[in-house]
């Protein structure tokens, strides 16, 4: 192994240490803004492996960025969900149950 591949790693394993005490650190109220600049940035994440599938140093390159583009855009699709279903639990029940006017029926029966 050279130097490099041992700085990256030595960077890789300490932004997993950090990243994991930052969130473990975060309170209740704020997971939701969280989950929001989380999909912020892997919706980065997509424009980065966007451009290393685009590249043409090799076809692991390429495919290792196509595998990257898939995993990227799940991890965005499904951070919107769960996004969009946590705001859903703070509606309140009278815009789920309003139902729309009925139609006039002019006096005559259907």
């Amino acid at each position: 192994m050279t130097l490099t591949y041992i700085l990256q790693l030595y960077v890789f394993i300490l932004a997993g240490f950090v990243g994991y005490f930052v969130i473990t650190r975060v309170p209740p109220l704020l997971h939701t803004p969280l989950m929001s600049a989380t999909n912020a940035i892997s919706a980065i994440s997509i424009v980065g492996a966007l451009v290393v599938a685009g590249s043409r140093y090799s076809l692991v390159a390429s495919v290792l960025g196509f595998v990257a583009v898939a995993c990227a855009t799940i991890n965005v699709v499904g951070g919107f969900i769960i996004t969009d279903r946590m705001l859903r639990m703070f509606r309140s029940g009278k815009e789920e149950k309003a139902e729309p006017p009925a139609a006039p029926t002019n006096g005559t029966k259907p």
